[in-house]
């Protein structure tokens, strides 16, 4: 579970990127966070990574404060950046070991989980090509497994199926579905709407720093009165300044 509690952050020092957000992202969902470019979406993603500073308020991960428990918050998740481009130097053998030793993951158990994740997503043949000539894709799955290899509780996804293939795409959403029904958490941003409708449980709608909606898409429906599709309702959300 991940809790956000009046959280604030600004860049300037006068328009806030984030204003006294208040959010829970519960165990057992895939939880969808929307909202359009420049609405406050990778500040809050950042900031519970712990990439950016809270200027107030405070977020915990599976009870873990982010900001006086660093360590134990960031062992908790997993997390998936928007740019891949990570590490490049690095072979992708090199870099999935490396994350193994930081999360201390059994030799044997890592090296099954290589194997299985590397191969169910197609890149097992080019472990030993360094990162930096990979596709856009490639470099993809191959964060998407150094996540996966630990197995953390919570999943915190920044548009984890850019570039990805149709089957590995596929691969990446039924993983996210069985680890919510292993009362598992997962933080999915995208701005692909019809993959939030088909896929979350719940869904959170940011604008101008500021929460625009919280709930299902029942909830949603029944509060705009409306059985338009979420595309509609996104943009009548968030076309206002």
């Amino acid at each position: 579970m991940i809790e956000i509690q009046n959280v604030t952050k600004s860049y300037s020092g006068s328009k806030k990127a984030v204003d006294t957000l208040n959010l829970t992202i519960p165990d057992g969902k895939i939880f969808g966070f929307l909202g359009p470019n420049g609405a406050g979406k990778s500040t809050t993603i950042k900031m519970i990574t712990g990439i950016l500073p809270i200027d107030e308020g405070t977020i915990t991960i599976n009870g873990y404060d982010v900001t006086q428990n660093p360590i134990e918050a960031k062992k908790a998740f997993g997390y998936v950046p928007d740019h891949p481009d990570m590490f490049l130097r690095l072979k992708g053998i090199e870099y999935l070991n490396f994350i193994g030793d930081i999360y201390e993951v059994p030799k044997e158990v890592r090296e099954e989980k290589i194997e299985s994740l590397t191969k169910t997503f197609g890149i097992y043949e080019v472990l030993n090509d360094p990162i930096q000539t990979y596709s856009h894709g490639m470099r993809q799955k191959i964060i998407v497994t150094g996540v996966l290899l630990h197995e953390p509780d919570v999943w915190i996804l920044d548009e984890p199926l850019t570039g990805l293939d149709p089957k590995s795409s596929y691969t990446l959403k039924e993983m996210m579905r069985e680890h919510t029904r292993k009362g598992k958490t997962v933080f999915f941003s995208t701005h692909v709407l019809e993959v939030v409708e088909q896929l979350c449980d719940q869904v959170a709608i940011i604008n101008n720093g500021v929460l625009e909606f919280n709930g299902d898409m029942s909830d949603m429906k029944a509060q705009f009165q409306t059985d338009g599709s979420l595309e509609q309702i996104f943009l009548e959300l968030t076309n206002h300044e």
